[in-house]
């Protein structure tokens, strides 16, 4: 299966009076220009999912996903583009068929299972998955949110296509793109994730189980102060921020996951957090197409 045909994304270069003034260099790894639809770190992650789909000869994919989710959007794509049958577990229970994701999802010609919260929660449940794989015997089953093994040999990838830095940075949803970014990245390199989410403690533990590698390191950490008051949530600065950038840097964020951090690193060099003439990427992880869920909600 050809997986890409798209050339490595772009590096964006930000240029501000802050940055000048703590001489700070600051870039921007644009994944989320890898593929209109399949973008950012979900793309990474879902590249090496579909090789072993297909080497171990599955004919088709089952995974899970809330309704508004990035990880259902792209991979619903994935599953048109390359032709291979799909089946979400949607946690539900009732599908919005008005909701923008849904239909995408709908018009790539997707099977949507919406289940019950309580049954979703058994997403992780040994027990449950057998279930699954009796129901759906010939599916290759991937993960809510695409974090696996197979994921972090593309988040690899990602971190070995960049220049040298002193500090590389990415959001932190589920662990598993700082989890494999953990393994092509220089050794002298700071990784910093920022949680998107409330009480992320956790999340450590959740990268050095996908990379157990990452217990002997000490270039990562994961700050959990920049949630904004928890996942799917965001004040009014945060979205201002994410505004700001867009207008006046061409930088198109969402304040969810890459908003977020970015908003957070730039709280972090106000406030003199790193060196002077420190090199620091920022990775774009895409997820834009949750702004049109935001909109749905009506909240931006």
């Amino acid at each position: 299966m050809k997986t890409s045909s798209h050339l490595e994304s772009p590096l964006q270069t930000i240029k501000h009076p802050l940055l000048t003034a703590k001489k700070i260099q600051l870039q921007v790894k644009r994944d989320d220009l890898l593929h209109p639809s399949v973008q950012g770190n979900k793309w990474r992650k879902l590249k090496y999912n579909l090789i072993a789909l297909k080497r171990q000869q599955s004919q088709c994919l089952l995974t899970f996903g809330g309704a508004f989710s990035n990880h259902l959007y792209a991979t619903a794509m994935a599953s048109k583009l390359f032709h291979i049958p799909a089946h979400f577990i949607v946690r539900g229970p009732h599908l919005d068929l008005s909701n923008p994701t849904i239909r995408f999802a709908k018009a790539c010609k997707v099977n949507l299972h919406p289940v019950t919260r309580i049954e979703y929660r058994q997403r992780h449940d040994v027990h449950y998955l057998e279930q699954l794989k009796h129901q759906f015997p010939s599916a290759f089953i991937i993960p809510e949110g695409g974090s696996n093994q197979f994921a972090l040999q593309g988040c690899k990838e990602l971190a070995q296509s960049l220049p040298p830095s002193d500090y590389l940075c990415c959001a932190v949803g589920s662990g598993g793109t700082l989890a494999g970014i953990l393994q092509g990245v220089h050794k002298t390199t700071k990784v910093l994730g920022f949680a998107v989410l409330k009480n992320a403690e956790y999340l450590n533990g959740e990268v050095t189980t996908l990379n157990p590698s990452a217990l002997e390191l000490t270039n990562w950490q994961i700050l959990t102060e920049f949630h904004g008051g928890g996942y799917g949530k965001f004040s009014t600065s945060l979205w201002d921020f994410c505004q700001t950038m867009k207008r006046d840097h061409h930088l198109p964020l969402e304040p969810i996951y890459t908003g977020k951090m970015m908003y957070g690193l730039w709280q972090m060099i106000e406030q003199d957090q790193f060196p002077q003439h420190s090199r620091i990427i920022a990775i774009h992880t895409g997820g834009l197409q949750g702004l049109d869920g935001l909109r749905y909600r009506r909240l931006i």
